[in-house]
């Protein structure tokens, strides 16, 4: 009975939820101008403000004259104050807590999360689940077990202010409906080795009734392979009524084959795109591609055209900054944001496509720092991500994971992109699925064509890697779960020379 109540409870915030949701899709474009002047009066009396000065921001162009683009390393010395526990630096106050992420250049990087910013990380998740509920007419997940596959919820201080893992941070928000079909335990949750944790989380659940499964591919495929491989079953015969998958982090799209091989069975799956400096995006139609744009969750969006980033004027602006009103679809752009925690003009990396705008629905095509780009042809993960799937349409097989990279001084012959890949199935014939893979991407990318139609490039070469390559790899490298992600693609061959020893 208390089940059946849950369920019928569920039903109806979550189609309350989504009436309300209506609004914002509609006045999206005009209610981010209102919300941009909000977040500078607020901050106007902050020392970025006022070095800024917010007193005499009145359009998004006054903001764009006075704020140039940024990224960490510009912002951290405003951090660092923040970090000594100093208020009215960046936001009026100092943050509930640090996102700490690993950086490259940067070291750690520390992302504030203001006690207005925080609300929305947690309303953006559930926001995804009341529009799958509504969209399925189905809460059937509600009266099961549910596990969200993160980082460590034990939190360090710094200066005061509460740091760790985003989704660690998260994990002290889940609302208390959830709380109790929740899983794994903190026990285990704490456990910083991943794959002691991972086989320690296929203990607690695998006896369970596991009706809905978060985390990010990668994390899921470890922990689908180890039940796999105890029981000798599919997913689905595992766990019968799992009925929903919540995944984020990365582009779904090139592990779909190998998750629903390994699930063997119906499971309805939702995109979402969160990330430390914000919840940006989810699926809010579980059965169209496209994440919807979270337009009222206290981040104002501006959008770079891909070709034109990192480009500057003589004043050292960006070249062009869009809004939302500017954008077109199918262009690919970076995305800039300017938070309710304190960033201003800040560019997370992360590159979107938009595929509609009534409402504002986008796909992540990339990332403004992993690309292939050696010969002038600029090839993003969205471009090689579409070339594989079109390719394993043509040419069946199972991927576990790939990378691309250039060989700029190959011992003879031309130039050419390699591309290596573990493969949990080979295709019948290897040669006709390289050709179709090189086809492939010549069709999305004029300048690749050109360059291999002008003999400057050879067509792509395939290094088949051997099981478990990419696994060991991450491992080696100490990148092994928490956020890491093995880039798809290089404009070096950092990651691919490491890869070589993996060769079959």
């Amino acid at each position: 009975m208390v089940n059946f109540l849950k369920k019928y409870a569920a039903l109806i915030w979550a189609k309350n939820h989504v009436r309300k949701a209506e609004e914002f899709k509609k006045n999206a474009e005009n209610d981010q101008e209102k919300l941009l002047l909000s977040l500078t009066e607020t901050a106007k009396k902050t020392l970025f403000g006022r070095e800024h000065d917010f007193e005499n921001i009145k359009t998004v162009k006054d903001f764009q004259e006075r704020v140039k683009v940024s990224d960490y390393e510009d912002l951290k010395p405003y951090i660092e104050r923040v970090k000594k526990g100093q208020a009215n630096i960046l936001w009026t106050d100092t943050p509930e807590y640090f996102a700490k992420t690993s950086g490259t250049t940067s070291g750690s990087k520390y992302i504030p999360i203001s006690k207005e910013g925080m609300p929305f990380q947690v309303k953006g998740a559930q926001s995804a689940l009341f529009h799958y509920i509504a969209k399925k007419n189905n809460a059937d997940f509600v009266q099961g077990k549910m596990i969200f596959l993160q980082g460590s919820p034990e939190l360090e201080e710094v200066y005061g202010i509460k740091t760790g893992r985003l989704s660690g941070i998260v994990a002290h928000h889940i609302p208390d409906y959830l709380q109790k079909n929740r899983l794994p335990s903190w026990e285990t949750n704490i456990i910083e080795d991943w794959e002691t944790k991972v086989d320690k989380i296929v203990e607690e659940t695998e006896k369970e009734d596991m009706t809905l499964i978060s985390g990010i591919p990668p994390w899921l495929i470890m922990y689908f392979e180890k039940l796999i491989e105890k029981h000798g079953k599919k997913i689905k015969q595992i766990f019968p009524n799992l009925q929903l998958i919540v995944t984020g982090g990365v582009n779904y799209e090139p592990y779909r084959d190998k998750m629903e091989e390994l699930l063997g069975g119906k499971v309805d799956i939702v995109q979402t795109f969160p990330a430390s400096e914000g919840f940006f995006a989810f699926q809010d139609d579980y059965t169209k591609e496209g994440l919807l744009l979270l337009t009222n969750h206290g981040i104002f969006y501006e959008f770079i055209p891909l070709e034109e980033y990192g480009r500057v004027d003589s004043d050292q602006h960006s070249t062009k900054r869009l809004t939302l009103k500017e954008v077109e679809l199918n262009k690919d752009y970076a995305l800039i944001l300017t938070t309710n925690s304190g960033l201003w003009a800040y560019s997370i990396g992360d590159v979107v496509r938009f595929i509609d705008k009534n409402p504002h629905r986008i796909l992540v095509s990339g990332r403004t720092k992993h690309f292939t780009s050696a010969f002038g042809e600029h090839v993003i993960a969205f471009e090689v991500e579409e070339a594989m799937k079109a390719t394993l349409e043509k040419y069946p097989a199972q991927i576990t994971e790939f990378h691309l990279a250039p060989q700029v001084n190959p011992d003879e012959g031309l130039p050419y992109h390699e591309w290596f890949i573990e493969f949990e199935k080979e295709p019948e014939n290897l040669n006709l699925f390289k050709n179709e893979l090189d086809d492939q991407l010549r069709k999305r990318n004029t300048y690749y064509d050109d360059l291999i139609s002008g003999n400057i490039l050879q067509k792509l070469h395939l290094t088949a890697l051997k099981k478990n390559a990419f696994h060991e790899y991450a491992k080696s490298q100490g990148k092994l779960g928490g956020q890491n992600k093995t880039p798809r693609l290089a404009n070096d061959r950092k990651i691919a020379d490491l890869l070589e020893i993996y060769k079959l």
